[in-house]
């Protein structure tokens, strides 16, 4: 027999030993010895001082869980198939790819950087020698940036595509079990390049196609259907379908689609900055302790948000026991972004905290730029940020109370930006559309979280990739709205926000293109 049930366990029940088998047996009055327990979810409600950890699970009486996973993944050979080309190797690019290779079409990838392991370099040189490469940093590269950022796979895309699959998909590859478990599922930036790596083995061996550093310069187009995509060394590739999945930050392509006059529009977004904390701090907030918290919880995280002259000012990509890393993909500006290991055992606990940004009422002065006028607002941020930190990937920071109260910081916290930070009157560089917003939401998050406004975090600039400030246009197939045979998708088509959503429209994406053909 197999039951379903949700349990409750106070932390102190936690620390016990077969306290789930304990409790489960009281509840069905059932001995333990003739149970076994599936976890099906986990979550944590630290809401009030006495923390609790949530569980629903399947309970076997009297017999045994099956060993083996109850999903499996066919993956054609495709080395005589069809082909279909993709740009981009990122999520949406790397699931589109193998959603070809279940349907049985040859999955032919261009990716503008290198391979996951040979991307070191180019991250130590960004970190190091302040040195970006245009083609490989923390954007570019195999895996795209969610390889090196992170690994948070939390989502609110549920009506776009099967969760559940795209989180089996990485337990298949090498991803833990326990994120199919976890409220908050996150796989860490230590663990990202293996499964990455293992995605790229499975596409070759089954007679896929991945070309690194080659990047896509032109589209040959004519009657309206594309028909060849230009590479940068000159070499023409004929094509009938085009899965466009090249990231948010993949400017150049927006500027050629503008160029040829394919249809594009300007998207809202939003900028801000980093705020780092000590992560003790965070975890003396959440887990309502003094000194350091159990062993049993993991680091902390939040989320926080509140409306400032009818704009949203939010927190974004957090990121617990983890770093601040710089992610430009061009020389002359200064990008931060976070991430955290698989552990999230770092001292440091950091956010965006983000300004929603109007595209259509919030930048008049850039309607100059017409559907990239968001695009060269992010630039222009991003070039301040470049030059206040010392035209190096040092990047411009100030203490928090120091920024909300208008005051330059003679010194600064610790940190955990490799590049380090120079003291910058952020309060007064930053346009008064975000920093004006910025300062109230710190105060008013200082109300929500006690303890959150201190003199021991520090802002750090600029956060300025959350999203695409452009949208490619697509029709009820997924196709261009005007070019036959091209599919934007993901976070540079505008259609996704982090590795889950963009691994759902590759797949969706895949599958628009194959019905097609």
């Amino acid at each position: 027999m197999v039951r379903q049930i949700q349990l409750r366990v106070s932390l102190k029940e936690q620390s016990q030993k077969d306290i789930l088998l304990t409790k489960v047996a009281k509840f069905l009055g059932e001995n333990k010895d003739d149970l076994a327990i599936k976890v099906l979810r986990k979550s944590i409600d630290a809401r009030k001082p006495t923390i609790y950890f949530n569980y629903k699970m399947e309970v076997y009486i009297r017999e045994k869980p099956a060993d083996n996973p109850n999903y499996h993944f066919k993956y054609k050979d495709v080395s005589k198939a069809k082909e279909i080309h993709i740009i981009g190797f990122g999520p949406a690019g790397m699931w589109a790819a193998l959603r070809c290779l279940e349907l049985g079409y040859k999955p032919v990838v261009f990716e503008r950087g290198k391979r996951v392991q040979d991307r070191r370099r180019d991250l130590k040189a960004i970190n190091q020698d302040h040195i970006v490469n245009e083609d490989s940093n923390y954007c570019f590269g195999e895996g795209g940036a969610g390889t090196y950022s992170d690994g948070k796979l939390y989502t609110r895309s549920l009506k776009r595509g099967d969760v559940r699959r795209i989180f089996e998909s990485l337990v298949h590859h090498g991803a833990a079990d326990q994120i199919l478990i976890d409220a908050h599922p996150h796989i860490g930036t230590n663990k990202l390049p293996k499964i990455v790596q293992n995605i790229r083995e499975t596409i070759l061996a089954s007679g896929g196609e991945i070309h690194f550093e080659s990047r896509v310069t032109d589209f040959v187009i004519n009657n309206n259907k594309l028909q060849a995509i230009m590479l940068q060394n000159g070499q023409e590739i004929g094509v009938h379908r085009v899965i466009l999945a090249t990231g948010h930050s993949a400017r150049d392509i927006f500027h050629l689609l503008k160029a040829k006059d394919i249809s594009i529009k300007a998207k809202s977004f939003a900028m801000g900055v980093r705020v780092e904390h000590p992560q003790h701090i965070i975890d003396s907030i959440q887990y309502h302790c003094k000194g350091e918290r159990s062993e049993l919880l993991p680091a902390a995280s939040y989320s926080l948000a509140h409306q400032v002259k009818n704009r949203g000012v939010y927190s974004f990509c957090m990121c617990p026991g983890g770093f601040i890393v710089p992610a430009a993909t061009a020389p002359g500006e200064v990008v931060v972004n976070g991430m955290s290991p698989s552990k999230r055992n770092n001292l440091f606990a950091n956010s965006g905290i983000v300004v929603e940004i109007n595209v259509d009422k919030d930048i008049p002065k850039y309607e100059k730029y017409g559907v990239l006028k968001g695009l060269e607002y992010q630039k222009a941020l991003e070039r301040l940020a470049f030059t206040s930190g010392g035209r190096t990937q040092a990047a411009p920071a100030q203490r928090l109370t120091d920024f909300v109260e208008g005051n330059l910081s003679a010194d600064l916290n610790p940190t955990s930006y490799q590049p380090g930070l120079k003291s910058a009157p952020l309060h007064s560089l930053l346009p008064k559309l975000i920093g004006s917003r910025l300062r109230v939401g710190f105060s008013e998050f200082g109300k929500k979280m006690h303890g959150y406004y201190t003199t021991e975090a520090n802002i750090v600039g600029v956060e300025s990739r959350t999203s695409s400030p452009v949208t490619i246009p697509r029709n009820e197939n997924l196709e261009h709205i005007e070019v036959k045979g091209l599919f934007p998708c993901g976070e540079g088509g505008g259609y996704a926000g982090g590795i889950v959503s963009a691994a759902m429209d590759g797949e969706r994406c895949a599958e628009a293109a194959i019905r097609g053909l």
